[in-house]
């Protein structure tokens, strides 16, 4: 098993003692609470943020399905798919910049920003009838907004918590798993009740009101410093080898991971699932990775975050090749969805927790992200790969699948060379 005591944890390259252990343990910009009102409090805050931002994206096949059927039916699944690929690409890219804003400025003004952008972006998508207005409203404005929101989060929540860091990011980031079973079913009940324009505005105001609650409790515990911009400061980061390389696994687990969630109901379709069972697959998909939020985030802390990180992209990677290619019916479809729900689940929360764990905490939101920015081209060009490649196999999807399952192995596999940079091949805690 996998041992966690002084000289074989690898967290940190200094080696600690009982003392440096008590000085960990205080609050100060020397340790952290770990726990505590305030420090629950941003996790709570968080929770809301993630259910409106991630949660949504966990929502983009119910978009895509909406899209081809409806207003953008003359435009091809690939041509469509751009809009939420953009989205996707655009929330985690800007990343970089909203990451250098919150170590100079901190989160309070970019969090009340993001939201109003967010908002505002997603009514603007309830009138759009056109293929440049849904992209303007909802790849650009709408994710920027939701981009400034969720990275304050992210990097707030990393000031707060060391020793229960994944679990604690396990249990913000399960808002965006919930988001992903309300919001689906949500949306079908809401378009064909008051139609798509309506159903966007009553969403726009849910958003409002939890976002709400997010400005009035995430705050980050150290004060910000604020430096001059640096483009090289970027580039600095990635010297960093460990830096580098988990960043290199970070992004091709991302190029396939969206891919279910971008095109499992147009496959659903596709086979004759019944127009019933389409609308609830995402929210089953989604429901059981709460469960693959929080419990790799607990393991992570026992047993290493890097490892856990091997164990989880491995796991996605060998579903999506060993079950869901052979599958070609209703049923095969519901096993994929539940098991790989779990398996991918823990990727968003352990993700920010790695650069964490290698990066200086006064330049978190810098690190953090150019993780994501690097990451981000994996969301922009993952979706339309798959997508050409259904168009090339006539509508078939194996083509798809199995760029999706060799993508995330490869970066399973740089993973665990990111590990071995770390601790060699010692059953350690990395």
């Amino acid at each position: 098993m996998y041992s966690s005591s002084d000289g074989d944890d690898v967290e940190s390259s200094l080696p600690r003692d009982p003392k440096q252990e008590q000085e960990l343990a205080k609050p100060g910009p020397d340790g952290f609470p770990d726990g505590g009102f305030e420090a629950w409090l941003v996790v709570a805050g968080g929770w809301c943020a993630l259910f409106c931002t991630f949660g949504l994206i966990n929502c983009v096949g119910v978009f895509q399905q909406y899209y081809v059927s409806g207003p953008l039916r003359s435009y091809g699944s690939s041509t469509v798919s751009w809009i939420m690929s953009v989205q996707i690409f655009v929330m985690i890219f800007c990343g970089t910049i909203f990451g250098r804003i919150f170590d100079n400025y901190g989160p309070k003004w970019m969090l009340w920003i993001g939201t109003f952008a967010y908002v505002f972006g997603l009514m603007m998508i309830s009138l759009s009838t056109q293929y440049y207005q849904f992209f303007l409203a909802q790849s650009i404005v709408s994710a920027a907004g939701s981009s400034a929101v969720f990275n304050c989060c992210m990097s707030s929540l990393v000031t707060w918590f060391a020793r229960r860091r994944a679990a604690a990011f396990g249990i913000m980031v399960s808002g965006s798993s919930v988001g992903g079973v309300v919001l689906p079913i949500m949306m079908a009940q809401l378009i064909t009740r008051i139609g798509f324009p309506w159903m966007m505005r009553v969403m726009a105001f849910l958003f409002l009101a939890l976002l709400l609650v997010a400005c009035l409790t995430v705050k980050s515990r150290l004060p910000p410093r604020p430096r001059p911009f640096r483009f090289l400061d970027y580039v600095e980061n990635l010297r960093d080898i460990r830096m580098a390389v988990t960043v290199a696994g970070l992004f091709f687990f991302m190029w396939g991971m969206f891919l279910p969630f971008n095109y499992v109901l147009l496959q659903a379709e596709s086979v004759g699932t019944s127009r019933t069972i389409i609308p609830y697959l995402l929210p089953i998909l989604n429901a059981v990775s709460i469960l693959g939020r929080i419990i790799p985030g607990i393991v992570a802390d026992k047993i290493g975050r890097y490892n856990v990180m091997i164990i989880i992209s491995f796991m996605s990677a060998i579903f999506c090749l060993a079950v869901w290619t052979p599958m070609t019916n209703t049923a095969g479809i519901l096993v994929f969805m539940v098991i790989f729900g779990f398996s991918s689940g823990g990727y968003i929360g352990l993700a920010p927790t790695l650069i964490a764990q290698i990066s200086d905490i006064s330049q978190i939101g810098t690190r953090v992200g150019t993780a994501f920015a690097v990451q981000s081209f994996g969301a922009l060009t993952g979706s339309p790969i798959g997508g050409a490649l259904v168009s090339a196999m006539g509508g078939r999807y194996l083509g798809l699948q199995l760029f999706c399952g060799f993508a995330m192995l490869i970066g399973c596999f740089i993973f665990v060379l990111a590990r071995y940079i770390q601790a060699g091949l010692k059953m350690v805690k990395v």
